[in-house]
């Protein structure tokens, strides 16, 4: 995927079990545990192409969150920031090559930033 492209978005849920039997039963979406990422399903659906993750909910992430490729997670926080966004969460790993980090838009929208290549199998 190139820079600008969305790659993920999380959906938070209370009750894992009952949001896997809704949104498999409802969309049709394959959703699965990965090795390395226990208690964080992820879903794709049938075009085999958009997918997510279902994450706890928590007074922090009570609504879905796009994620966003990016070339440089850095420079694309530094210009967020500087044109309004406030950051939510700095840059973290997801594996040893990709990270993500968060942003919230100048309306108070998050923003997922993902950068990397994630082997998920």
């Amino acid at each position: 995927m190139a820079h600008g492209d969305i790659t993920h978005i999380d959906i938070p849920v209370g009750d894992m079990e009952r949001a896997k039997a809704f949104y498999s039963g409802l969309f049709g979406w394959e959703i699965a545990e990965m090795p390395g990422f226990e208690g964080y399903p992820m879903w794709q659906a049938p075009n085999k192409i958009s997918g997510g993750g279902l994450a706890p909910r928590s007074a922090d992430f009570a609504q879905p969150r796009s994620y966003v490729e990016v070339d440089s997670i850095d420079e694309t926080m530094a210009a967020a920031v500087e044109a309004g966004a406030t950051v939510l969460l700095e840059k973290q790993p997801i594996t040893e090559t990709s990270w993500w980090a968060a942003i919230s838009d100048p309306d108070g929208n998050s923003i997922g930033l993902y950068e990397g290549v994630t082997d998920a199998g």
